[in-house]
């Protein structure tokens, strides 16, 4: 008897092996399939995040490129103005390149202020607040309205050491975009 038992054992194992063979081979896929759809899905998001942060860095740059030319452009213009109203010599095309270099300056600080880093944004703001002491230093001297430091020689003065201090805001920009290692300023 003890050889028929271990047949009929045998036999259901068998049978119930057959029976099982499919399911837990589709198991074994299912869970196969969703561990690749899950690498893939992980691959797709690390991808998109590579893109993202390519994006993100040709807007900061793309930004930055502007805002150092706007801001260069209007320091410029501030002394062209302040030397020609030195020389007492300001015509209409003065006073437009001035207004000109002076509306670029906003709308490239405006761009920054949605773009830029913190450490990138609290440097312009200084820069900017500086420009706009210059501006208001030189159109009160060519009015005739001199405050105390606001004469032709302090002016320009002021403008060659704001060229230093934006020396440091470029440093900063370049740290940010991981052209410069170093740290600014």
């Amino acid at each position: 008897m003890s050889g028929a038992v271990v047949t009929l054992v045998v036999a259901v194992f068998g049978v119930l092996g057959t029976l099982l063979a499919p399911w837990l081979s589709q198991r074994v896929q299912a869970r196969a399939a969703r561990d690749d759809f899950e690498r893939q899905q992980a691959a797709a998001r690390t991808q998109w995040d590579r893109e993202q942060e390519r994006a993100d860095l040709a807007l900061r740059r793309g930004c930055y490129v502007a805002t150092n030319a706007a801001y260069r452009r209007y320091r410029v213009e501030i002394l062209n103005f302040l030397w020609f109203s030195h020389q007492g010599v300001v015509t209409e095309r003065e006073r437009d390149a001035l207004e000109q270099a002076r509306q670029a300056h906003h709308a490239a600080f405006a761009e920054a202020q949605m773009v830029a880093s913190s450490a990138v944004l609290e440097q312009l703001d200084a820069v900017t607040q500086m420009l706009s002491e210059a501006y208001r230093r030189t159109m009160c001297l060519h009015e005739g309205n001199p405050e105390p430091g606001g004469s032709f020689d302090e002016i320009r003065d002021y403008l060659k050491w704001l060229w230093e201090r934006w020396e440091e805001l470029r440093g900063v920009m370049r740290v940010d975009l991981g052209v410069d290692g170093s740290a600014a300023g």
